[in-house]
């Protein structure tokens, strides 16, 4: 009995183990001008990114956070151009907050896309089952 109950238990945190193994879609939403926000998104991803490398990502940054991605405002600048050049990870901005604040897409760090809207594009990606992570 008790070899029965220690198979069961060996079981369970196989089969743990092998759901954190899937691979996961989150989408990041950035909007905050504090850098310390930013750096911190970056982290998440970065150390994500890392653990699942088969898993997507994509930090979407509008409103206030635009700093983030200028090539000459940006305090995670080098992190981001690394994150953007992995082929599982997006850095999107909204066009919209572009627009409000005059940026033109030569600003952007490399790698960065632009998206029609922010918020649009992380209601997208929660439509197609995408988890959502607000950075605060």
């Amino acid at each position: 009995m008790k070899q029965y109950i220690l198979i069961a238990i060996a079981c369970f945190f196989s089969l743990n183990l092998l759901a954190q193994d899937k691979p996961v879609k989150i989408v990041f939403d950035v909007t905050s001008d504090d850098v310390k926000v930013h750096q911190k998104a970056v982290r998440h991803v970065k150390m994500m990114s890392e653990a699942y490398p088969d898993s997507e990502f994509e930090i979407v940054v509008y409103s206030g956070a635009l700093d983030m991605v200028l090539n000459e405002k940006s305090s995670v600048a080098e992190d981001l151009k690394k994150l953007a050049s992995d082929e599982h990870v997006t850095v999107a901005v909204c066009s919209g907050t572009m627009a409000r604040e005059n940026a033109d897409k030569s600003a952007l760090l490399p790698g960065v896309i632009v998206v029609p809207d922010g918020i649009l594009e992380i209601a997208q990606k929660q439509g197609q089952g995408w988890s959502y992570i607000k950075e605060q």
